[in-house]
């Protein structure tokens, strides 16, 4: 089976070889891809939101699985493209991909079927929103409504940052149409937990837990990133609050989709906090998350091609979806600067990783010379072991193996999940 993966980062490179490892995968394309999928598949030069030409280069190849990864193809629409000609997809469509394309929506349908979440109120007018600023309980976060790279929070702990923070998204669009309109909502204390899911739009299996580390720098500290480093499974999700979260959020949102006309298909992704009051949604994801599917997938014992199958054809409850007992850290190598501005270009050199551990490209590619910069994040150091502890020894002891002009990347991965 000829399959095309949309994306050019970690996530994709981590689906790549999960899908290799399936006996009925036969060619792999990557589009775009990036520099450290070239062993793995044929790579595309079409970007992922020219759905028009992905749709002709399915067509062309005669692809007859496509794996979206990225948010912006499946909020553009690119599955219900590729479905009207007879392809096969794993992704949510675009009505249903909406649940992360708008936080208006998402907060709309959490509030209209009880789903427990932030306080919030949503704007459009930015007048209206600097009324509400200068009452509002602080912390305060601020979300842009649309796409942002998942970079469009900010967490403002006084009135200037907060009408700071209004001013940048909704005047000087630093995200563009995204921050046209914005959320702000009750800031949540607790611990904050990632569980992707596989759903058939019946039927719910959770991955494993995560815990993803936000924040560039050490200690939490410094602004929101796409994500600096993984680790799972989270210690702090224990089977109770699994239970209680499929009861109070994963089956509820699903049956809220369901009932608004708006089925979802592919990975649903829960953002989650743990708080004295119980847990509650922080985001909605449409698709794998990135960084953390890098740390799960090596984690997966079944068959990831078989998986995405039954999900694109309705019938997940038939099939186990089974994972190992282990634990995986994943702690990413970034360029100087990330997220703000950074320099791309750099000599990229990787050495010997050591046993357990995977290097995954981000945002690579190749030139004459070999492997150069290409993203704020650029790879992805992923470990695996019987233990956390020895999971995150194992990340971390690779990472002098790997160098280029400016690596930045964050110590503290896994701290918190190993005082647990």
């Amino acid at each position: 089976m000829d399959i095309l993966v949309i994306g050019s980062g970690g996530r994709e490179h981590a689906i790549l070889v999960g899908l290799r490892k399936s006996p009925r995968v036969g060619r792999l394309y990557a589009l775009p891809g990036n520099g450290g999928m070239a062993g793995l598949a044929t790579l595309v030069p079409i970007g992922v939101k020219e759905l028009d030409r992905i749709v002709q280069f399915a067509k062309l190849v005669k692809v007859a699985f496509v794996v979206v990864g990225p948010d912006d193809p499946l909020v553009l629409g690119l599955v219900d493209m590729l479905e009207a000609e007879g392809i096969a997809c794993f992704g949510p469509n675009r009505r249903a991909a909406i649940i992360e394309g708008s936080k208006i929506f998402s907060k709309g349908l959490m509030k209209r079927h009880g789903i427990p979440s932030a306080a919030y109120e949503a704007f459009s007018e930015v007048g209206q929103a600097l009324s509400y600023a200068e009452t509002c309980p602080l912390p305060a976060v601020v979300k842009a409504d649309g796409l942002a790279l998942g970079k469009g929070v900010v967490i403002a702990t006084t009135r200037e940052a907060l009408v700071g923070a209004i001013r940048s998204m909704m005047v000087d669009r630093v995200f563009g149409t995204s921050g046209e309109s914005i959320v702000i909502e009750e800031f949540l204390s607790g611990i904050e937990v990632s569980v992707l899911s596989f759903t058939d739009g019946k039927t719910l299996v959770p991955m494993l837990s995560s815990m993803d580390h936000k924040r560039a720098f050490d200690g939490d500290l410094g602004p929101n990133t796409g994500g600096m480093g993984v680790i799972a499974p989270n210690p702090y999700y224990s089977q109770e609050m699994e239970g209680l979260c499929m009861q109070t959020i994963f089956l509820p949102t699903l049956r809220a989709m369901q009932e608004e006309g708006r089925p979802f298909k592919g990975c649903l992704y829960f953002g989650l906090m743990l708080t004295s009051g119980g847990p509650k949604v922080i985001e909605y994801n449409c698709r794998f998350g990135d960084p953390e599917l890098q740390a799960i997938l090596p984690l997966l014992d079944s068959d990831l091609l078989s998986t995405m199958l039954a999900v694109s054809q309705g019938r997940l409850a038939d099939i186990d979806v089974t994972f190992s007992q282990g634990a995986s850290c994943c702690v990413v190598l970034a360029s100087g600067g990330y997220p703000a501005s950074y320099e791309t270009g750099k000599a990229v050199t990787i050495g010997e990783l050591g046993q357990g551990v995977t290097c995954l490209h981000a945002g690579t590619r190749l030139v004459p010379g070999g492997l150069v910069t290409n993203g704020g994040r650029v790879l992805n150091l992923v470990a695996t072991a019987d233990t956390l502890a020895e999971a995150v020894a194992k990340a971390y002891g690779a990472v002098g193996s790997v160098s280029f002009a400016g690596m930045h990347y964050r110590k503290d991965i896994g701290k918190l999940a190993l005082e647990a």
